[in-house]
């Protein structure tokens, strides 16, 4: 009937709400950031991003993307560009510039954003399909009794 934090999932029901990855604190990283799981930003990143799972920016984690998209968003540092999610928090020390499209949206007295937040009963993030592997797809069809 209870369940603890740890035993949270996402709204999918599939990717645990975890932080699984760290870009620490004093690390700078410029690029594309995809895959499954949770990410927790200590440092600055500037690219794309796009996380079947967690995203967290922590205080003095600065982040600067034309789109974030992930299963959940927890910002407490700063955020300049559009994010995209199923659930979105900006905590007290939070700030975002740039229009939110989630279902779910919280705030923290204190928070700063400027832009648009759109909420809508379903948010497609655009991840598509999960793809298998072919390993995986071999142990599921041996497991089925296919060769």
């Amino acid at each position: 009937m209870f369940r603890t934090s740890r035993d949270r999932t996402s709204s999918g029901g599939e990717t645990p709400e975890r932080v699984t990855s760290v870009l620490g604190e004093g690390i700078s990283w410029k690029g594309k950031m995809t895959g499954g799981g949770g990410v927790r930003i200590e440092g600055a990143f500037d690219g794309e991003i796009s996380i079947r799972g967690l995203v967290v920016i922590a205080e003095r984690g600065r982040v600067t993307c034309e789109q974030i998209r992930a299963e959940t968003i927890i910002i407490a540092g700063s955020v300049k560009g559009d994010i995209t999610a199923h659930k979105v928090e900006i905590a007290r020390t939070g700030r975002v510039w740039g229009s939110v499209v989630t279902s779910s949206f919280t705030t923290d007295e204190g928070a700063f954003m400027k832009g648009q937040i759109t909420m809508e009963d379903q948010v497609d993030l655009g991840f598509g399909p999960v793809v298998k592997d072919e390993d995986e797809e071999e142990e599921a069809e041996a497991e089925n009794g296919q060769t």
